[in-house]
């Protein structure tokens, strides 16, 4: 039986062995399978409070834009906690530049009031993305039938001259991202149909969002930084 000390000590796998992504660039999120994911943040409407014509109006928009794709997506809602760290920060800047000391001592009480009662009453914002994806092996875009058709030699020939198996990959990257903005443009029409707003998540959102995700309550007392500050280490 192996003491909890030397238990303690061994290091195991990092974390990204269990995870799907293998990278996020360009606005693109890269799965290990080869397959690519854009993620859209779409906005919500009150369906309850429209009327008869506006809810049938949605309904039959929604329809159209359901028939009106050829892949798959994926609808995702998120809740989190809400985050006011930015609102209550301009507050406190105000109320450094107040002048007058009675303003000065309602945006404290303000900024007091609005912090407990978020903290106590737990709220909670929903997010909704949508996922699109892309897998050229299936998807019979530009390079998927070449990826099916690739024998040894051409595999073989990339491992002999990595430096040209680099710019293939990067070319067929591009390749894919052209294919799946395609399939972004037609998503968010297909929503705007519906009178809802979307927005498709650069890199540094993606990253934030998988970041909490994975870490929810590690997020809450460590934000992540931008990613222009971040330094990898060799």
């Amino acid at each position: 039986m192996q003491s909890t000390k030397l238990a303690g000590s061994k290091k195991g796998p990092p974390t990204q062995h269990f995870l799907d992504i293998a990278e996020i660039k360009e606005d693109t999120v890269i799965l290990k399978d080869g397959t690519l994911r854009a993620v859209l943040l779409v906005s919500s409407i009150n369906f309850a409070l429209k009327n008869m014509d506006e809810q049938n109006a949605i309904v039959q928009a929604y329809m159209g834009f359901l028939n009106s794709i050829e892949f798959p997506i994926q609808v995702v809602i998120q809740s989190r906690r809400m985050n006011i760290d930015d609102y209550l920060m301009r507050l406190k800047k105000a109320e450094k530049d107040q002048k007058n000391e009675l303003l000065r001592n309602q945006i404290v009480d303000y900024r007091e009031y609005i912090h407990q009662l978020v903290e106590l009453g737990e709220i909670m914002q929903k997010r909704f993305y949508v996922i699109v994806p892309l897998d050229p092996a299936t998807s019979g875009e530009a390079g998927g039938e070449g990826l099916k058709r690739r024998g040894f030699f051409a595999r073989a020939q990339e491992l002999l001259t990595p430096a040209a198996a680099i710019r293939l990959s990067e070319k067929r990257f591009k390749d894919k991202r052209e294919q799946l903005a395609l399939r972004v443009n037609s998503v968010l029409s297909g929503l705007s149909s519906m009178s809802l707003n979307a927005v498709m998540l650069d890199t540094q959102s993606l990253i934030e969002l998988y970041y909490t995700v994975y870490n929810p309550e590690l997020f809450e007392t460590q934000r992540l930084e931008d990613i222009n500050k971040l330094q990898l280490e060799g």
